[in-house]
Order: C-alpha cells, then sequence, then structure tokens
C-alpha cells in the first residue's frame, strides 16, 4: 500500500509540473522558477545522485597548497558565471534559468562532500552547469580539490578575492590592451592603452 502511495505522489507531482511547463512563457529564461519548481528540481537533483557518490568522502586531504590550487582552477574555470565570491554575481550569472547558485548558501554548503563533485564532474541537466570532469571520475581530482574551496568560500578573504582577478579569462577588450601595453613596454611605437574603469 506504501509502495502504491509514493507512486501516485510522484504521479501527482508530475502532472503538477507538465501542466505547469505547458503554460505560456513557461519555456523564456526570463521568468524565475517558483518556489515549487526550485524544492522539485532540487529534490529530483538529489535523489538522481548515485548513493555511492552522495555518501562519497573527499579522498583529497586539506592543505593551503590544494586550496591554493582549487583558487586558481576556480578563478579560471568557474568564476565567469560563479563570481571569485561564489555568489553567483556576474554578468552571465542572473540570466541563466534557474539563476546560478550563491556557492556560499546554506542549501549548497548543506550538500555532502560526494554531492558537490558529482554536480561538479557530471554537470546538471537543461542547466547552465556543464560537465567539467573526464571520463573516469576516480582520476578527477581538480573537481574534489574545488570541493574543498566551496567549502572554503563562506570564509574568503577579500586578499583571496583580490589574487584571483589576475587569474580570471580576459575578454577580447581586456586582451587587446593587455598586448598592445605589451607591445608598448616591449619599445615598439604604439600609444600606450588607456585604462577603463568598470
Amino acid at each position: 500500500m506504501k509502495k502504491w502511495l509514493i507512486v501516485g505522489s510522484v504521479l501527482v507531482v508530475g502532472m503538477i509540473a507538465l501542466t505547469l511547463l505547458f503554460l505560456p512563457g513557461a519555456f523564456s529564461a526570463k521568468q524565475q522558477p517558483s518556489e515549487l519548481e526550485i524544492k522539485l528540481a532540487r529534490l529530483a537533483r538529489h535523489l538522481a545522485t548515485p548513493i555511492e557518490w552522495s555518501d562519497a568522502a573527499n579522498p583529497i586531504p586539506f592543505s593551503p597548497e590544494v586550496l591554493g590550487d582549487a583558487l586558481h582552477h576556480f578563478a579560471d574555470h568557474c568564476a565567469t558565471c560563479h563570481a571569485n565570491d561564489g555568489s553567483g554575481k556576474t554578468k552571465m550569472g542572473p540570466n541563466f534559468n534557474p539563476p546560478v547558485p550563491d556557492l556560499r548558501s546554506e542549501y549548497v554548503q548543506s550538500l555532502s562532500d560526494g554531492e558537490l563533485f558529482y554536480v561538479i564532474h557530471f554537470g546538471i541537466r537543461l542547466t547552465g552547469m556543464p560537465a567539467w570532469g573526464g571520463k573516469d571520475p576516480k582520476k578527477d581530482i581538480e573537481s574534489w580539490k574545488l570541493v574543498h574551496f566551496i567549502r572554503h568560500l563562506p570564509e574568503i578573504t577579500p586578499e583571496e578575492i583580490s589574487a584571483m582577478k589576475t587569474f580570471n579569462p580576459m575578454t577580447l577588450e581586456e586582451r587587446a590592451e593587455q598586448e598592445a601595453m605589451d607591445r608598448f613596454l616591449a619599445g615598439e611605437d604604439v600609444e600606450p592603452p588607456t585604462e577603463h574603469h568598470h
């Protein structure tokens, strides 16, 4: 009887979700997900994480060197969407649907190390979160290092955030300015680039 109640509940929730999905404008990325959608998506993601990963402990011991590697990696690969401080407040972050989460939030920090690894390595379908890991998750040391960094984000310092800026990918405009400055410093007859303040 209990089994059929669970099946019935899942079917009812599925029918409600499908009804919401096919309302006019439901596929627009400008319309933010409702609280119900967010809760259903989080539940589905949690249930879809294999137990072997949700229960997995981080095999990489924490050290200042590991944190430094992860800080560099995060700034270079993740901060474009997540921001150096993990807030998700970037040009792109709020435009995703669902929006890029605040990695410092109570919800994200409540995920197990294994769940965080699973999200980084395998990505999340139908969101902007790509799968970063290679074919063999057992060899994905970088993602486990990033788990340590995500745990550190609620206590990240202004000095660390400032240091991360040197590792952030450059825009085409910034790259052109850097190349012009390099040519100027090398003695070529070019005007020094003017600095832009954002």
